[in-house]
């Protein structure tokens, strides 16, 4: 009686610590190691847009501290004819497992003469999830903080590569995803609001048939735009435009080329 006692306390013990840890997790069916995405990149100036550099985002698999990942990055590098006006240099840099949990999130952001720095530390010990957080201000100073939530959260590029697995199929325009989001600062609520179909031509001069989704976060009791994702209206999910509202002006990428895509690219508008 002892023992099935304690055999049912234990498998009570292993329900608890892994039940964060697992609605954390998501099946991956829109990218592999190996894809990378090239942008150009529009900055807005006094009404007029002008192009102001490039973007990339890739993602190759690897560990991180011992165990199988997933690392993402996104990087955008102005040039030196906009560099006069306003410097714009942002890489961001997550972990995500391969069972699409959470591990790590970087953003290092040079928006004019500030340079800030973002990151989330993640681990699921005792059934939670637990984040170290750290913010690098303008001068240097730096913040650390420590929350365990009973939840799962994510960050700005673990909930992108997340959300490019959903299936919008059954979505009407309005719909909306919500999910708390970290940073540096803390906890945030967000959502990602779903703008129906719209045709977008790329760079490359090929046009998409694409899925608008409105990346928002709550501040001041009022969801704020943050990002305008246009995404290919197929497996892939391929972000084909992203419209940027920065705190001091707003930016535009557009691709130019998607190298290493999982599925077939059917979105095409021929």
């Amino acid at each position: 009686m002892k023992l099935l006692k304690s055999f049912i306390v234990a498998i009570l013990l292993f329900l608890v610590n892994t039940s964060v840890s697992a609605q954390c997790t998501f099946r991956n069916t829109a990218f592999k190691s190996g894809e990378f995405l090239t942008y150009n990149l529009y900055y807005n100036w006094k009404f007029v847009w002008v192009k102001a550099g490039t973007a990339s985002m890739s993602v190759v698999q690897t560990t991180h501290k011992g165990k199988p990942a997933y690392r993402g990055s996104l990087v955008t590098r102005g040039n030196k004819r906009v560099d006069d006006f306003f410097v714009l240099r942002d890489t961001l840099l997550c972990y995500t497992g391969t069972d699409m949990a959470p591990m790590y999130f970087r953003k290092g952001a040079r928006e004019g003469k500030r340079y800030t720095v973002d990151e989330v530390f993640y681990n699921y010990a005792g059934g939670n999830c637990n984040v170290n957080l750290h913010y690098q201000n303008k001068h240097g100073e730096h913040r650390w903080k420590k929350h365990s939530y009973d939840d799962c959260v994510f960050d700005m590029m673990n909930i992108f590569l997340r959300a490019r697995s959903f299936d919008p199929a059954n979505w009407k325009k309005g719909h909306s995803v919500k999910f708390p989001i970290c940073d540096g600062g803390g906890r945030t609520p967000a959502q990602l609001k779903y703008g129906g179909k719209v045709t977008v031509k790329a760079d490359n001069g090929i046009k998409y048939r694409c899925l608008r989704l409105e990346y928002q976060e709550y501040e001041d009791e009022k969801w704020k735009k943050i990002v305008d994702f246009y995404i290919t209206d197929d497996e892939n999910h391929i972000p084909v435009r992203l419209d940027m509202f920065l705190k001091f002006g707003s930016a535009k990428a557009f691709l130019v080329n998607a190298k290493g895509t999982r599925n077939p690219i059917t979105s095409i508008v021929k």
